[in-house]
């Protein structure tokens, strides 16, 4: 991670302090831009559930096809941002998931008697959760190389917190746009994020210089004061490494001097004149020789360390992030439909708790990324979150189970335990994928976040596949159930604490 810090510091040098938070600025619109459309679609199920035509089945895999692209897209987009560089890729995912959205709002939306079939809009949100998966791994990818040590929880965080600003922004338009405008103006919207938010990635997103960069500085301000100590050996002869006067431009070209041989006559240096050319070219040549040792050696470390897909720890952080977000997805796909069905909430309802879950979600990110930047605690911060999102989801269950048919009067009790499981099942995002980072290092980070939102964007896929059965089986409270079960399942995945401090000094 040294050489991330390095970097992070030459990007600041060669652009400005102001700089990298251009940076996140652009990983939070990316992020933000591409959440409006893979959480704020769900918000709509409701409107695509009667404009397409669908049953509840048909339903949950029309929106896990979004999670099943993102999951299958990770890992590749994220070994390509680890080859390429984040800005090409960044790029390339953005404007492509823009013309996807444009294609769906063009062709897959249903107007007056046409309505696509399921499968045409399945299709085109696979398209859209494969071309979009490449902005994750880039985007954090971009903020770990621009933030040292020590900041990039925070950093981290303020980036992660645009899943849920997008997201909760989505829910706010998306639902009036689809149901008083239709899903081509929702889907046209998204495309126009996207687009104009590459604008931005593209001129302003650049990445800071590495060890290689930082090696050539040296060799060329060695250069510079070798050169004339160089040519005053060269035309002394003998006696010019001798020189006092290496750095005299006339006593440096004493001719008569370097060609006899003979040690030449004493003449009074000035202060100015006593830098020995040949001690200069030496201290330039070590400089370099430990600038170039350093460079070869982290560069080697580099290439020879184990990779990110072969590292336990990273796949134990992963596998829990991918657990622990089965009771957030659950929030985001059928929350609106159980807040719809099962409590008889109205339209204004619905999307006002799908905004609140999506603005806590933001703020509470943010305060967990400077809060364990500060405590330096970031798994035992992901084990409480795993512990109290089972606890609320438990009683959201329970509630479901005893209030019956009083469901009416129960909207405003559902809708707050909705926001507080949701807020708790999204609070750890930028805490973990900030952890993930810093144990793959900057130069692996992208390889190491995809691992992470593959396993989470799985979620994105099985869970909306599985809510309508256990519909069928158990009705609302087994949802909820299920949901509290797998919180709880991520507690024994994730790595202790203590195991975090040993490896970090073995690595260290």
């Amino acid at each position: 991670m040294e050489n991330g810090s390095l970097a992070a510091q030459r990007g600041v040098d060669e652009h400005g302090a102001r700089h990298r938070w251009k940076v996140l600025g652009v990983g939070f619109a990316a992020n933000a831009s591409f959440s409006a459309a893979f959480s704020g679609i769900p918000t709509t199920a409701v409107f695509l559930r009667s404009g397409y035509h669908l049953g509840n089945h048909e339903l949950g895999l029309v929106l896990g096809m979004l999670g099943l692209g993102i999951a299958v897209s990770e890992l590749p987009w994220g070994l390509l941002t680890d080859r390429w560089g984040d800005r090409r890729v960044l790029l390339l995912g953005l404007l492509s998931t823009a013309a996807a959205l444009a294609g769906l709002a063009l062709f897959v939306s249903p107007g007056g008697a046409h309505v696509p079939g399921m499968t045409p809009l399945a299709l085109g949100l696979l398209l859209v959760g494969l071309l979009g998966g490449s902005v994750n791994g880039s985007s954090g990818r971009a903020v770990m190389a621009w933030f040292r040590e020590g900041e990039r929880g925070l950093a981290m965080s303020i980036r992660q917190t645009a899943v849920p600003a997008g997201g909760g922004l989505g829910a706010l338009v998306l639902p009036v746009l689809a149901s008083r405008f239709g899903f081509a103006s929702a889907y046209a919207v998204l495309a126009v994020a996207c687009a104009f938010t590459a604008w931005f990635a593209w001129r302003w997103l650049h990445e800071p210089g590495y060890g290689n960069e930082a090696a050539k500085a040296v060799v060329a301000s060695a250069g510079k004061g070798a050169t004339a100590g160089t040519a005053a050996t060269v035309v002394n002869g003998t006696n010019g490494v001798n020189g006092t006067n290496g750095t005299n431009g006339t006593n440096g070209t004493n001719g008569t001097n370097g060609t006899n041989g003979m040690r030449p006559v004493h003449q009074p240096t000035s202060r100015t004149n006593a830098v020995n050319p040949t001690s200069a070219t030496s201290t330039a040549s070590a400089t370099f020789a430990r600038a170039a040792s350093t460079t070869a050696q982290s560069t080697s470390a580099s290439s020879t360390a184990a990779s990110p897909l072969r590292d336990l720890a990273i796949w134990r952080v992963a596998l829990g992030a991918g657990a622990l977000c089965v009771p957030q997805i659950a929030v985001i796909t059928f929350g609106t439909v159980f807040l719809h069905d099962f409590s008889r909430a109205g339209v204004f309802a619905i999307s006002a708790t799908m905004a609140a879950v999506q603005a806590g979600a933001a703020v509470a990110r943010v305060w967990s990324g400077a809060w364990t930047d500060r405590r330096g605690n970031r798994r035992a911060y992901m084990r409480a979150c795993s512990l109290l999102t089972a606890v609320l989801f438990a009683l959201l269950a329970l509630a479901t189970g005893l209030v019956g048919l009083h469901r009416t009067a129960s909207v405003a009790l559902f809708a707050l335990m909705i926001v507080l499981g949701g807020v708790s099942a999204s609070a750890w995002h930028g805490v973990a994928f900030t952890e993930l980072a810093t144990l793959a290092g900057t130069r692996r980070a992208g390889t190491a976040l995809a691992m992470g939102n593959t396993c989470v964007f799985l979620t994105l896929f099985l869970t909306p596949l599985a809510i309508p059965a256990l519909l069928s089986v158990g009705a609302w409270p087994m949802v909820w159930a299920v949901a509290s079960a797998c919180a709880l399942l991520a507690l024994p995945v994730l790595p202790r604490a203590a195991a975090t401090r040993a490896l970090r000094a073995v690595r260290a």
